[in-house]
């Protein structure tokens, strides 16, 4: 099996991320955590993305605000890419969830 990435734009995002990571830890699955940026390290997260599937199964990216981060990986990857809202904002997090609702879907045979 390979890993589980967790990507977090940023280290002030970690605290968001304990709860998966225990029960990553308590059935042994393994994974690895990231601090990729969509906007400060956009060739960085686009590599990564890009070669992704080498070392992992699935992408779980936790993001705030407008939460471009789980986009901007899942455009350089055909792995399942999970996007994690985080209340960052006076929205607490709405606006991240709808951020994430509204990418277009691979294959998908709406007209976006």
């Amino acid at each position: 099996m390979k890993k589980v990435a967790i990507v977090l734009g940023s280290k002030n995002d970690m605290e968001y991320i304990e709860g998966a990571k225990e029960v990553f830890e308590k059935f042994e699955i393994p994974y690895e955590v990231k601090i990729l940026s969509a906007h400060r390290t956009p060739e960085e997260t686009a590599k990564f993305a890009k070669y992704a599937e080498e070392e992992f199964d699935v992408i779980i990216a936790a993001a705030g605000y407008a939460a471009h981060l789980p986009g901007v990986i899942a455009a350089y990857t055909l792995l399942p890419v999970i996007g994690v809202p985080i209340p960052s904002s006076d929205l607490k997090g709405v606006d991240s969830l709808l951020s994430g609702l509204y990418l277009p879907q691979f294959g998908s045979k709406k007209k976006v």
